[in-house]
């Protein structure tokens, strides 16, 4: 037991904090859905985007970028890295759709955009499927981690880690409904970074490592410093770099960077006072997250290399952890072993809080899939909005109780990851083309979800038995090319939605491009035009779109130069970003 009463008293008093925010939010989430689930739709962007970031700053982040760093080095990181473009997308090409189409959650969405028992079907079985299932390896990965951390800095078990860190959010998230989850998550990330920032001063400080120069010097850690992987590696260079750059950003579907938006980010960008805050809110989400909070875990990962260069010293410096739970993701909770009283709260008490602001996320999304897309729709058409939100807290806590349960079967954190990437393999595309043509109906995304499930598990239980093994890049591309080509085949040769909802879609949502001219055409035939065909200016999105890449990517890579020692390339990169976000400036009233 590594923590002394002051830390205690810090990670208590944290405790008290988030269940008084879900007492003081539950008088008003109580009043209907639209109150628990999207906090009445009158949120400012700043509140948003901060959670929003605080939700993707779980417990498991700094243990996969751990995990990743100590197997392919800071390079490693494309393989999430990527994912910046399918959030800067979302910001100038969804955003504000989203916001008018005035759906409780991105599953509604189906009947809106489609029509039939297809629609129907695809919104009930998702509504189960994400809001239960997929849910559930969520919080089974994080909550993966909130025990390794508890089994090395508090030397508790893993069922005492689950039932006290759980139990607490379980009260605050069913208490408090959106609203108390948003709110609180402000606080958390602010703990989440602080916390962050001091385990990576330490770590640097260590008396193996001896500072920043040393560690960048160190000969241990010098061939993990690359930011691009080296071209001679082939296999490397293309599954942890071209891959995900070129390919896999659009085309994967995965939680927190659904190409298009979707899941809490879209509950989010809902719950915003109006279009312009919710384009903003999703803005500040990519900025934090991509180019200001990756680099205390990366230092932190580093300095694990010099300090526990094996699994072997891991497992001998924490003899009492389970075997089987020995992996590299491992390392950062033990580098954080070495915190002084004091800090040791902080870091603590901040990675409780990065695993409380995803659980909580993920239980009040999980549940308002329950609740609104399953059994308000199907079940209960007629139920109360009180029995509802009985409903909603009840599965809030039974997801909660499935998600801990699945967590104690699992190993490490990038077994997880990697499992999420090929499910949702070749998906991604549909989810954005279905805003932009209207011959994508309710069919071709069924199609599509089930084909990628089912090569997933093709390659998970299948291929190795009476095939050559493929690597994983391999296996991510197949799939990708046959779920893709799959959902267009179906697209083009099924009937399409029905006209009659394709045009209430348009005239709702103003659903921009050359892919609804006909539409636009059968709605002028009626003199049914809506207001604005192309109702932004799609010219400035792109330009927005590349300036804030570039924007985001030379600021994340000129804070490692600074960091690693190189000052001149640090100053330039730092330009290149202020030229970038100095673009997307200029361009703003363009597209909003």
């Amino acid at each position: 037991m590594l923590l002394q009463g002051v830390d205690w008293l810090i990670l208590v008093s944290f405790f008290i904090l988030s269940l008084g925010i879900g007492l003081y939010s539950s008088r008003k989430s109580a009043k209907n859905i639209n109150e628990f689930f999207k906090a009445g739709g009158n949120l400012p962007w700043w509140v948003l985007g901060t959670s929003m970031v605080a939700t993707t700053f779980s417990t498991d982040t700094p243990n996969l970028v751990t995990d990743i760093v100590r197997k392919n080095g800071i390079s490693g990181n494309w393989v999430w890295w990527s994912f910046l473009l399918t959030g800067m997308l979302t910001v100038f090409f969804f955003a504000k759709l989203w916001k008018r189409s005035g759906v409780l959650t991105d599953i509604e969405f189906y009947e809106l955009r489609y029509s039939g028992k297809a629609a129907s079907f695809l919104r009930g079985f998702r509504a189960i499927y994400l809001g239960v299932f997929f849910n559930i390896v969520i919080i089974s990965g994080v909550s993966l981690a909130a025990i390794k951390i508890g089994t090395v800095l508090l030397g508790i078990s893993p069922m005492a880690t689950l039932m006290v860190s759980g139990l607490v959010t379980v009260i605050y998230s069913s208490l408090g409904g959106l609203r108390g989850v948003v709110f609180t998550d402000f606080i958390q990330f602010m703990l989440s970074l602080g916390g962050a920032i001091a385990a990576a001063w330490v770590a640097v400080n260590h008396p193996a490592v001896g500072g920043l120069e040393n560690l960048v010097n160190h000969e241990m850690v010098m061939p993990k410093l690359d930011f691009i992987p080296d071209f001679s590696n082939k296999d490397v260079f293309l599954a942890a770099f071209l891959i995900p750059l070129f390919i896999q950003w659009w085309s994967v579907w995965y939680p927190g960077s659904e190409p298009g938006g979707g899941g809490f980010i879209v509950q989010r960008m809902l719950a915003a006072k109006d279009e312009k805050n919710a384009l903003s809110s999703v803005m500040l989400f990519t900025i934090v997250h991509y180019a200001i909070r990756p680099w205390p875990w990366i230092i932190v990962a580093l300095c694990s290399i010099i300090v526990f260069p094996d699994l072997e010293a891991l497992q001998l410096a924490f003899p009492l952890v389970d075997p089987s739970i020995v992996q590299d993701d491992l390392a950062y909770p033990a580098m954080l072993s070495f915190m002084p009283v004091g800090i040791m709260g902080l870091v603590v008490t901040s990675l409780v809080a990065a695993y409380m602001s995803t659980l909580s996320t993920m239980l009040n999304l999980g549940s308002s899939y329950v609740v609104n897309d399953f059994y308000l729709r199907f079940i209960r058409p007629t139920a109360s909005q009180k029995h509802l939100i009985a409903i909603g807290r009840l599965s809030t806590v039974l997801i909660m109780v499935l998600g801990g349960y699945v967590a104690l079967q699992l190993e490490n954190a990038l077994q997880t990851f990697g499992i999420l990437l090929q499910i949702g393999a070749g998906t991604g595309l549909i989810y954005i083309l279905r805003w932009y043509w209207w011959r994508i109906n309710a069919l071709s995304e069924i199609v599509a979800m089930a084909v990628s499930f089912l090569i997933a598990l093709y390659f998970a239980f299948i291929h190795d038995y009476f095939f050559v093994p493929l690597s994983n890049s391999a296996e991510l591309i197949t799939g990708i090319l046959i779920t893709t080509a799959s959902w267009i085949l179906v697209a083009l040769l099924t009937p399409a939605t029905d006209r009659g909802v394709l045009k209430a879609f348009v005239r709702k949502t103003n659903a921009p491009g050359p892919g609804w001219k006909r539409v636009y055409g059968w709605m002028k035939e009626k003199e049914e035009q809506a207001a604005a065909f192309g109702y932004f200016d799609f010219q400035a999105a792109v330009l927005a779109f590349a300036a804030g890449i570039t924007g985001v990517y030379a600021f994340l890579f000129g804070t490692g130069s600074f960091l690693l020692g190189n000052p001149g390339q640090g100053l330039a990169l730092m330009l290149l970003a202020g030229l970038g976000f100095g673009a997307v400036f200029f361009l703003r009233k363009r597209f909003q």
